[in-house]
């Protein structure tokens, strides 16, 4: 075989691989569908929507099934009344894609038309209307009209949805998350649209929030420092463990539970509403503003030991109402440790010395078993005088303690019967 030969054949077999790589442009090109670059067929009608593959047309005439269409200056087509949602009427525009000519007649489509059409109308952050028809292990399957999409499962909701079942065939609107009319690839987000949502009520419920607010509320979230209160229209704020009861709470957790219903009033709306401070206690009568009336300076009255501290106890007298024990009260004897004299719980008898309302302030004493200030000599005649009337014996009167005695005998003669 001569060079000549050899020459032909390579030039054949290049031109057979030209061949071969435009066809399968070509088939890459027929599976991602129409592309908005491509141009609109020659001999199609001149004007219409904007895209080479749609055109517009108004409805002539309708006969029997056929329905007549005027796409432009001497150039018609027609279209069967199925593919119309409800029955069309002349006057009345549509956008159709061509079909096929014959003797001068386009034969024409509304079902591309629509596809089309809807490829147009989606954009990447752009607010959909959306028909979930299926799911699958990763998400939702959904159709935008015509068009397929999917949405992650990450995107259902503002949070995580176990079950996806009883989203199938609910219509809702979505955002475009991903677009690419090449890949027939739409990714949507319903939870973009519940953000979006949340954040504009919330900023019309702030411009309705003011402190004096008497608000109901649901506790979400609950911590050592407090609990955290959605008090609807996508506002929260916090309850301080401070502010729940006008009694000292150690803990949240055990006066309000997750999910509890509860009345708050607002305290404060700082920083635009990024700090909204909540109270319960502040929607009860405060104790301390009637304590003058129950409790007087030199009052003995009966308490339980609530929290220690270094310098001595605190006493709950009622209520919210405490009182302190200062650690020089406590015994006879020097105190070291206020938990080597009295423990959280103990019930103990102690005289009021002084209670200042205004500052919520009360100084207490300890008395002992029968009344006495203890280490005072009246807490020693007291206990005498007990001695005496258990022992039925009386003490020397030349003695300090039987002088005592007589003390404690006369006053007890006085005293009203």
């Amino acid at each position: 075989m001569s060079s000549e030969d050899h020459s032909e054949d390579r030039i054949d077999e290049q031109a057979i691989r030209a061949q071969l790589e435009r066809a399968l442009e070509a088939m890459d090109a027929d599976a991602a569908g129409p592309n908005e670059e491509e141009a609109a067929p020659e001999e199609g009608p001149q004007g219409g929507s904007g895209d080479p593959h749609l055109h517009g047309g108004t409805i002539l005439s309708v006969q029997g099934k056929d329905v007549f269409v005027e796409l432009g200056p001497r150039s018609q087509g027609v279209i069967s009344s199925d593919e119309f949602e409800q029955p069309p009427a002349p006057g009345e525009r549509y956008e159709f894609t061509l079909v096929s000519i014959q003797d001068g007649l386009w034969t024409l489509s509304r079902k591309e038309a629509r596809v089309l059409a809807t490829w147009k109308e989606l954009a990447r952050g752009k607010s959909v209307k959306a028909t979930v028809i299926g799911e699958n292990s990763g998400g939702l399957e959904l159709k935008v009209g015509p068009v397929s999409a999917f949405m992650p499962a990450s995107e259902i909701a503002l949070s995580r949805v176990a079950d996806f079942a009883p989203f199938v065939g609910q219509t809702m609107i979505c955002e475009v998350m991903e677009v690419s009319r090449r890949r027939r690839r739409v990714v949507l987000s319903r939870r973009a649209v519940l953000q979006r949502e949340r954040r504009e009520q919330r900023e019309r419920t702030l411009l309705t929030l003011a402190a004096g607010q008497v608000v109901r509320g649901r506790v979400e979230k609950i911590e050592p420092f407090g609990a955290f209160v959605d008090i609807g229209g996508g506002v929260t704020g916090l309850l301080h463990v401070s502010n729940i009861s006008h009694k000292r709470v150690a803990d949240p957790a055990s006066v309000l539970c997750v999910g509890q219903e509860i009345e708050v009033q607002v305290l404060e709306v700082k920083e635009g509403g990024k700090r909204i401070g909540l109270g319960m206690k502040q929607l009860e009568a405060d104790p301390w503003d009637t304590a003058r009336e129950r409790i007087r300076a030199g009052q003995v009255v009966r308490g339980r030991v609530a929290r220690l501290a270094e310098f001595g106890a605190f006493v709950e007298l009622e209520g919210a109402i405490e009182g302190l024990l200062h650690r020089s009260q406590l015994a006879p004897e020097r105190v070291n440790r206020v938990e080597d004299a009295v423990k959280v719980g103990d019930e103990i008898t102690v005289r009021v010395q002084a209670i200042d309302a205004e500052n919520r302030r009360i100084s207490l004493s300890r008395l002992g078993e029968r009344g006495g200030l203890l280490g005072s000599d009246e807490d020693v005649g007291n206990a005498d005088v007990g001695r005496y009337l258990e022992s039925g014996s009386a003490p020397t009167t030349g003695t300090n303690l039987g002088a005592l005695l007589r003390e404690a005998l006369e006053r007890r003669e006085k005293k009203p019967r």
